[in-house]
Parts: structure tokens; C-alpha cells; sequence
């Protein structure tokens, strides 16, 4: 059984983060659910009607993370496990041909988003000596591919703050980890990065088993379960049938085309 008792989950309306809220409360978590879309977050309460906390939360918007999460009844108040999971894709195409605006969106949700969460939730955490603070990267983060461009980036960054997260908490008993999931199918995630282009997602999928959000919320109880002296820095998943690309080679490069 979990010393941890009260999570907050954002991104929950779907994808990892609802899968995440379902196994937290299925494990008798007390669970702040945090999405935009309420009507998918009051479908999650009626599941565990006495353990979700439904909240509307845009996690960009930095004067509303504030006023939400002090607006929380008292006994959710006390945040255990902070798993920031807010995040999104879009597009696949080489940074050249980007949309400068979908970049922006990329930086204020995976980014910011998550420092406006983090920035509220941790000192309660380092004040009271207790607390985890779990954070959604990706493989994007660790390893580049043509197309990843700013989300890579922005994944990178979510790896690289939760080791140094690490650093800034020591001498604290407040753990930090950082997820890094590869392929993973039945989320929103590439409907999301391809524009809702159907074909396209199917074909990302076509002919594999990727991993699932429930491998990753799996993940997330495992990780809230370990000794309160064991640290996980970092754990990446990747479905057997994924592994690293190898370095690519242009042949026959013409440096004198202008």
C-alpha cells in the first residue's frame, strides 16, 4: 500500500493521464483530475464517484493553475504525487516547412504548462518532507528523429528539468521521476499531431503491438509503491517492436546546388 494518499493528474481526460487517474483510484488514490474538458472528467468521477476530483484546468494559463489549485477543498489539498502528463503533438513535418504557431502551442503546453503546475504544487511538497513529482517525457526527448523538431525539444526539456529537479530537492525525502514512453496506441496523441488525418494515424499503428496507456499507468503504481528510499530516476518504455533508428547518411551530397 502507497504512503502517497492525494495525486493530481493533469491532462485526464484522456489518453495516459485518465488511464493514470483509473489505476490511482482503483487503488484507493484520492485523485484532482485536471483537463480542459470538463464533460470527459465528470464521466471519470462517476466511475469513482467518492475519489475523483473533477478540475477544469488549462495548464498554460498561469493566473488560473493558481486560483484551481488554491480553490481545492481541504482534503485534496495536501498533494502527494504531482504527475504532470499535460502534453501534445503537432505535425510531422521537417522544421522548415512547421507551422510557427503549432511550435508556440507545443512550448506553452509541454513546457510551460508543466512549470506553471510544478511551480505551485512543489513547495508544499519540500515544506511537508514528503511527495513525488512524476513527469510525462518521451523517447522524442532522448532520441531525435526528422519531424520531431520543437516536440522533441520540448521533451527533451521535461527530461533534462526533472534531473535537475532531482538536484534542486536533495536532502529532501521528495523523489522525482521522468517516464519516457515510445510507440503507444489507444490515445489521442497522434489524431492530435496528425490533424485528425485517420488514414495516417492507422498507418502509424498498422502491423504493430505498442505499448498502451494502461502499461504506463502500470508504470505510475509501481513507481508510487517503491521504498521511500528508492529514487527511479528515469524509466523509458518502448514496445518490443521499436528500438533506435540508426544514424542516417546522405550519399552524393551536392554542396554546389544553390
Amino acid at each position: 500500500m502507497s504512503d502517497y494518499k492525494i495525486a493530481l493528474v493533469t491532462g485526464a481526460s484522456a489518453g495516459f493521464g485518465l488511464e493514470i487517474a483509473k489505476v490511482l483510484a482503483s487503488n484507493g488514490f484520492k485523485v484532482i483530475a485536471a483537463a480542459r474538458r470538463l464533460d470527459k472528467l465528470e464521466e471519470l468521477k462517476a466511475l469513482y464517484p467518492s475519489l475523483i476530483l473533477p478540475l477544469k484546468l488549462d495548464v498554460t494559463d498561469k493566473a488560473a493553475v493558481v486560483k484551481a489549485l488554491d480553490s481545492l477543498p481541504f482534503e485534496f489539498k495536501d498533494i502527494d504525487v504531482l504527475i504532470n502528463n499535460a502534453g501534445l503533438a503537432l505535425g510531422v513535418e521537417r522544421a522548415q516547412n512547421c507551422d510557427l504557431n503549432e511550435w508556440n502551442v507545443m512550448v506553452d503546453t509541454n513546457i510551460k504548462g508543466l512549470l506553471n503546475v510544478t511551480y505551485k504544487v512543489l513547495p508544499s511538497m519540500i515544506k511537508r518532507n514528503f511527495g513525488y513529482v512524476i513527469n510525462l517525457g518521451s523517447t522524442a526527448g532522448a532520441w531525435p528523429y526528422t519531424g520531431s523538431n520543437v516536440y522533441g525539444a520540448t521533451k527533451a526539456f521535461v527530461e533534462q528539468f526533472s534531473r535537475n529537479l532531482r538536484c534542486d530537492t536533495q536532502g529532501t525525502a521528495v523523489k522525482v521521476t521522468v517516464i519516457k514512453p515510445g510507440l503507444c496506441s489507444d490515445t489521442e496523441f497522434s489524431n492530435v499531431r496528425l490533424h485528425g488525418d485517420l488514414d495516417k494515424v492507422k498507418a502509424v499503428y498498422q502491423d504493430t503491438k505498442a505499448i498502451t496507456p494502461k502499461d504506463i499507468a502500470d508504470t505510475v503504481l509501481y513507481l508510487v509503491n517503491t521504498p521511500s528510499h528508492v529514487n527511479v530516476n528515469e524509466m523509458e518504455l518502448m514496445p518490443v517492436c521499436q528500438t533506435y533508428g540508426g544514424l542516417s547518411v546522405t550519399r552524393k551530397l551536392d554542396f554546389n546546388k544553390r
